[in-house]
Protein backbone atom coordinates (compact mmCIF):
# COMPACT_ATOMS: atom_id res chain seq x y z
CA UNK A 1 0.00 0.00 0.00
CA UNK A 2 1.24 3.41 -1.10
CA UNK A 3 0.43 6.59 0.57
CA UNK A 4 1.59 10.01 -1.09
CA UNK A 5 1.18 13.78 0.66
CA UNK A 6 -1.76 14.44 -1.91
CA UNK A 7 -2.55 18.15 -0.93
CA UNK A 8 -0.70 18.69 2.34
CA UNK A 9 2.49 20.49 0.16
CA UNK A 10 0.98 23.88 1.37
CA UNK A 11 0.99 22.87 4.86
CA UNK A 12 3.14 24.80 7.50
CA UNK A 13 2.92 23.06 11.15
CA UNK A 14 3.83 25.74 12.47
CA UNK A 15 1.85 28.31 11.05
CA UNK A 16 -0.45 27.98 13.84
CA UNK A 17 2.30 29.27 16.19
CA UNK A 18 3.80 32.00 14.17
CA UNK A 19 0.26 33.40 13.87
CA UNK A 20 -0.22 33.73 17.55
CA UNK A 21 3.43 35.41 17.74
CA UNK A 22 2.19 37.61 15.69
CA UNK A 23 -1.01 38.47 17.17
CA UNK A 24 0.75 39.16 20.42
CA UNK A 25 3.21 41.59 18.81
CA UNK A 26 0.25 43.54 17.24
CA UNK A 27 -1.68 43.59 20.30
CA UNK A 28 1.06 44.59 22.10
CA UNK A 29 1.99 47.59 20.07
CA UNK A 30 -1.33 48.79 19.97
CA UNK A 31 -1.24 49.56 23.67
CA UNK A 32 1.70 51.16 24.26
CA UNK A 33 1.68 54.13 26.67
CA UNK A 34 3.27 56.75 28.87
CA UNK A 35 3.35 57.18 32.48
CA UNK A 36 5.56 58.97 34.48
CA UNK A 37 6.49 58.02 37.78
CA UNK A 38 6.32 60.13 40.77
CA UNK A 39 10.13 59.80 41.05
CA UNK A 40 10.55 61.82 37.62
CA UNK A 41 7.69 64.36 38.80
CA UNK A 42 9.59 64.99 42.06
CA UNK A 43 12.80 65.16 39.70
CA UNK A 44 10.98 67.97 37.26
CA UNK A 45 9.93 69.97 40.14
CA UNK A 46 13.96 70.01 41.94
CA UNK A 47 14.97 71.35 38.20
CA UNK A 48 12.27 74.28 38.25
CA UNK A 49 13.01 74.56 42.06
CA UNK A 50 17.00 74.99 41.10
CA UNK A 51 16.15 77.48 38.54
CA UNK A 52 15.09 79.85 40.88
CA UNK A 53 17.47 79.30 43.21
CA UNK A 54 20.30 80.03 40.57
CA UNK A 55 18.32 82.87 39.72
CA UNK A 56 18.02 84.22 43.27
CA UNK A 57 21.94 83.45 44.13
CA UNK A 58 22.44 85.21 40.57
CA UNK A 59 21.02 88.23 42.55
CA UNK A 60 22.66 87.77 45.52
CA UNK A 61 26.04 87.80 43.56
CA UNK A 62 25.01 91.22 42.06
CA UNK A 63 24.11 93.01 44.94
CA UNK A 64 27.18 91.74 47.02
CA UNK A 65 29.76 92.94 44.15
CA UNK A 66 27.68 96.54 43.90
CA UNK A 67 27.57 96.82 47.72
CA UNK A 68 23.91 97.17 48.04
CA UNK A 69 23.77 94.03 49.77
CA UNK A 70 21.93 95.06 52.87
CA UNK A 71 22.21 92.50 55.62
CA UNK A 72 19.06 92.56 58.82
CA UNK A 73 20.85 91.66 61.98
CA UNK A 74 17.32 91.67 63.41
CA UNK A 75 16.35 88.72 61.01
CA UNK A 76 19.41 86.73 61.04
CA UNK A 77 19.35 86.53 65.34
CA UNK A 78 15.38 85.76 65.19
CA UNK A 79 15.57 82.91 62.67
CA UNK A 80 18.73 81.42 64.60
CA UNK A 81 17.14 81.75 67.67
CA UNK A 82 13.86 79.77 66.42
CA UNK A 83 15.79 77.46 64.73
CA UNK A 84 17.54 76.07 67.35
CA UNK A 85 14.95 76.96 70.74
CA UNK A 86 11.63 76.85 68.76
CA UNK A 87 11.58 73.41 67.96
Amino acid sequence: MRIDKFGLTGINPYKHQFDKETQVKKTAISQDKVEISEAAKELQQLSQWTAEHQEKVRKLKEQVQNGTYKIDAKEIAKSVYQFYFDN
